[in-house]
This record gives structure tokens, sequence and C-alpha cells, in this order.
């Protein structure tokens, strides 16, 4: 059983995973809600994101409910985070970036994630030790 604070911890995620679901079908461009809000896009692929990211609300829904699973849900944010990084540091998006457009704004979005994959790391690992 998870705690109260890891259980809504991971259901603030839920939250957020369908309120960035909906924003990529309806094309609603927010930052953190789109992590590259102001690059160049197409709809078609901002709706099949929005069917993908289905599969990380289902998953941290299920790993709220069920300590087993979080471990997974886990290692998927963690690879989330590092699949981020990649993208901010790829020749790729510098050949949609204006000239002379910074990438801060999309670290500091994946750092935001990957301090909230920290806290959540920390209270798994602070609750495994009282069992």
């Amino acid at each position: 059983m998870n705690s109260p604070l890891l259980k809504y911890g991971l259901l603030a995620l839920v939250a957020y995973f369908c309120s960035m679901s909906v924003a990529h079908y309806f094309g609603i461009k927010l930052p953190l809600l789109f992590v590259y809000y102001d690059t160049p896009f197409y709809a078609y692929q901002d709706k099949i994101i929005s069917f993908a990211v289905v599969s990380y609300i289902a998953l941290f829904y299920t790993a709220a409910n069920h300590r087993a699973v979080v471990p997974a849900a886990l290692t998927t944010l963690g690879i989330t985070v590092l699949g981020l990084a990649s993208i901010n540091m790829s020749g790729d998006l510098a050949s949609v970036l204006e000239e002379g457009q910074s990438t801060m704004p999309y670290w500091i979005q994946t750092g935001l994630f990957g301090g909230y994959l920290l806290v959540l790391i920390i209270l798994y690992m602070r609750e495994g030790k009282k069992l």
C-alpha cells in the first residue's frame, strides 16, 4: 500500500497527464502542457501524442493504487526526463529554433519533471524502509 503522500503525488501526475492530453488534442500550446510550446508542429502529431499520453495516465493511476507498479512508473518518468534532455541537446531541435532562440525554457521544464521524479523516488524509498 502506498502512503497517502506518494499516492497523491502519483495521482497529481494523472491529473497533469490528463491536462497534457487535452492540450495536445486541442492544440493548446502552453508551457508544461507542451514542453516545446513555441516550435513548429503538425496537428496530427499532437493528436497522436494526446492518445499516447493515455498510457501514462493509466500507468500512474495504477501505480497510485498498487505499490508493485510504482517502480515501473518511476522508471518510465525517468526515461521521459532523459528523452527530453536528449531532445534539448539535439541538432534536430536546434534546426527548428529561430536564430538565437534559447533552449532554457525546455531545460527548466525538463528540470521540473526531474525534480518531481526525485521527490517521488524519495517518497517511495522512505516508505519502503517503513515496511
